[in-house]
């Protein structure tokens, strides 16, 4: 009797302990938007264990699905325990970090990061306050209201470390570049109406680094030596990305009209590439000695330039491999599977290019308005859109194929994520787990 007291005792003891301790904070399963590897690519272990089938109305393979206040476009990034991802009140004068129980869905964190007293008029129905994707490492997260402001949380406790306010541009359309992590540097992008430019801060204080200013000819300047749409065809949204060229790191980052190359540890630029889009989102990829640069949203045209040791300076003649034109991504990303780019526009029409060639394999059309980056599931492509749906397509050369289709029966424009074998999915009005169950 005594001894069942003691074990009672000292169980009772363990499970107050365990229920007060902070949840984990690593591995990082899921660190950006593009997932571990930055390219959207899920990786096998996990690939094995997530379904290919759910419904909400059934519940099909639904562990939970936790209801949400707020608009938000950012992707969720996902750590030891704890899924995170930022929302903004409509007006924007209210922006906020989440932080949920990926076992129970429960909320943990919901945050105020900063407040606008007057926040500048999205000026579009598309876009938001809060559509940047966080950054995740073990000890960190980072996130980024563009112009509002940056700060780095502690995600054992969702408490500021650090905050940058003072980076500022004029959006007219609304923010929508994600920072992403390379070394000690923490990387923004700024490409307003008014400033343009890319800058490096010390991730662990914040301070700047860098600072390096777009030297593009817009080609805009009306009788008076103004910017003409008072600079609107200056803008981008892209997210830049990092890759080893010619034995240097160098930052990829597309801009209006004007791709460039940066050394990644001073923002020295290195090589430009003249282009005729503009509002550029997609971020780029690399295949081989080949790197794949989209210039924009609309008539946006999809590049292939070559990758060696003599880009320097305006490269536009001498590197640009192939060119295409027409039916490219808008704001969804690419990827790239075994050799074969697979895109979507936002109006759904989904393609497949060789790109060593760039020869055109196939097209075809998928329902409704496609935002999401998809995923790569092994030899499926995940592609969501605005009512909820959810396309399994066959990652194939030869034919466009619909191997799955599910629903949530909510608007999905943030990208999904995965971690341990689960599949998360943040609607317009709630975050899904989805689940062999």
């Amino acid at each position: 009797m005594i001894r069942t007291t003691a074990l009672t005792a000292l169980s009772i003891s363990l499970l107050t302990v365990l229920s007060s301790a902070e949840p984990a904070t690593k591995p990082v399963f899921w660190p950006g938007k593009g997932g571990p590897t930055q390219d959207s690519i899920v990786p096998a272990a996990d690939v094995a264990r997530i379904p290919l089938e759910w419904d909400s109305a059934s519940g099909k393979n639904i562990v939970w699905r936790t209801p949400l206040e707020g608009q938000g476009h950012s992707s969720p990034v996902i750590g030891g325990d704890m899924i995170w991802f930022t929302s903004a009140t409509a007006d924007g004068k209210k922006q906020f970090v989440y932080g949920i129980d990926r076992h129970s869905g429960k909320i943990v964190h919901h945050e105020v990061v900063f407040e606008n007293a007057a926040p500048e008029d999205l000026g579009n129905p598309v876009n938001n306050y809060a559509a940047p994707s966080p950054v995740l490492e073990e000890d960190a997260l980072y996130v980024h209201f563009g112009t509002y402001g940056t700060a780095r949380l502690d995600p054992a406790t969702g408490k500021k470390v650090w905050e940058r306010r003072d980076i500022n541009v004029r959006h007219f359309r609304g923010p929508g570049s994600s920072p992403i992590i390379y070394g000690n540097l923490i990387i923004l992008t700024f490409d307003g109406i008014d400033q343009q430019f890319v800058t490096a801060l010390d991730k662990k204080t914040g301070k700047s680094v860098w600072k390096t200013a777009r030297t593009t000819d817009y080609g805009d300047l009306d009788k008076e030596g103004k910017p003409t749409r008072d600079g609107d065809m200056r803008k981008a949204f892209h997210t830049p990305g990092v890759f080893e060229m010619g034995g240097k790191e160098v930052l990829v980052s597309i801009g209006s009209r004007a791709a460039f190359g940066y050394e990644v540890s001073t923002g020295k630029e290195l090589w430009t590439i003249r282009h005729g889009g503009f509002n550029a989102a997609i971020p780029p990829l690399r295949f081989e000695d080949m790197l794949i640069l989209n210039t924009g949203a609309e008539r946006a045209h999809t590049v292939c330039v070559r990758i060696d040791d003599k880009m320097s300076g305006d490269i536009t003649e001498s590197h640009v491999l192939w060119d295409r034109e027409k039916r490219n991504a808008s704001e969804a990303a690419s990827v790239l599977v075994n050799g074969i780019l697979y895109q979507t526009t936002r109006g759904g029409i989904v393609s497949a290019v060789e790109v060593k060639s760039g020869k055109d394999l196939w097209d075809d059309r998928l329902a409704g308005k496609h935002v999401p980056a998809p995923l790569v599931l092994g030899d499926k492509l995940l592609f969501c859109n605005d009512r909820g749906e959810c396309f399994l397509v066959r990652a194939s050369p030869e034919k466009f194929e619909i191997t799955g289709q599910n629903q949530l029966g909510e608007a999905i424009t943030a990208s999904p994520a995965v971690a341990d074998g689960a599949l998360f999915i943040r609607s317009s009005g709630a975050l899904y787990k989805i689940a062999t169950k």
